[in-house]
Order: structure tokens, then C-alpha cells, then sequence
């Protein structure tokens, strides 16, 4: 029994070694400063709570510097959740959706973080993205003023 523990521990330290060969790229696309939600006058409160707590895995200002960003399957883990939140929503692309787009996304935000969806069980990794009640209200308020001045140009 102690031998095949022994083996079996050999096989996982040559695997988990080997796995740390295959290396996600860290690299993250460029942007221009002026297609970003951070550009847009009217979620000036809001980029701050996005900076913070969704910008690793929602912009192309993704830090990879993080040890879980540097081990796998960890590593491995980060970028297939970064491809998918930048494909939900990237702030960093945000001028390239239309307004409607843009209303649906924040409200989608608003919903997201009201119910816990986001950010996630990121958290655990980075416990500062975590969001507070006002950051919450604060993603719900720019929801409603982009939502409400919609409206208001709309009548």
C-alpha cells in the first residue's frame, strides 16, 4: 500500500510539474483610452467599483501578475474566465456597443451584482474585488441614469 502511494504521489508531482509547461498567454489586447467606459462622461462614478472589482476579467487591463495566474490548472482557469467575461462585456471596448447595448449591459451589471453572480468566487483569489453595498448601489445608479436619459431622449 505504501508503495502505491508512493508511485502514485511520483505521478502526480511529474504531471502538476509538466502541466506548468503549458502556459496560457498573458498578454492582453490594446486599447484605446477613448472607446473605454472610463471615456464616457456619464459613468464617471462607476469606473472606480469596475477598476476595481471587474476590470481583471471584464477589460483588457487584465493583471496577470497574481500567483494564481502563474500556476496551473489555475492559470489555465484565469484565462478561460477572462476570455468569457471579455466576451460578456469588455469595458475597455465599451464605445464599440451601441446605446441600447450599453443600457442592457449596466442593467445586466446591476442584476449580476445585486443577486452575487458577479464577481465570484474571484473573490476568494482577491478578496479586494469584492463589492460592497455601495458599490452594488453604485453599478445600479449608472444603470438607471444611463436608463432614465435614454428614456428622457426618447420622448
Amino acid at each position: 500500500m505504501r508503495r502505491r502511494l508512493a508511485q502514485a504521489t511520483v505521478v502526480f508531482v511529474v504531471i502538476f510539474a509538466a502541466a506548468q509547461l503549458v502556459r496560457p498567454s498573458p498578454a492582453n489586447p490594446p486599447t484605446d483610452g477613448t472607446r473605454t467606459i472610463q471615456a464616457d462622461e456619464t459613468t464617471k462614478g462607476l469606473t472606480t467599483v469596475l477598476d476595481r472589482s471587474c476590470g481583471d476579467c471584464h477589460s483588457n487591463a487584465t493583471v496577470w501578475s497574481s500567483w494564481y495566474t502563474q500556476i496551473a490548472p489555475l492559470s489555465w482557469l484565469m484565462a478561460h474566465e477572462v476570455t468569457k467575461g471579455r466576451q460578456a462585456v469588455n469595458f475597455s471596448e465599451w464605445a464599440e456597443y451601441s446605446a441600447a447595448k450599453q443600457r442592457i449591459l449596466l442593467a445586466a451589471s446591476c442584476n449580476d451584482a445585486k443577486s452575487g453572480k458577479m464577481p465570484g468566487p474571484y473573490t476568494f483569489f482577491k478578496p479586494e474585488t469584492r463589492l460592497s453595498g455601495q458599490d452594488v448601489e453604485t453599478i445600479c445608479a449608472a444603470a438607471r441614469q444611463t436608463e432614465a436619459k435614454a428614456t428622457g431622449a426618447s420622448q
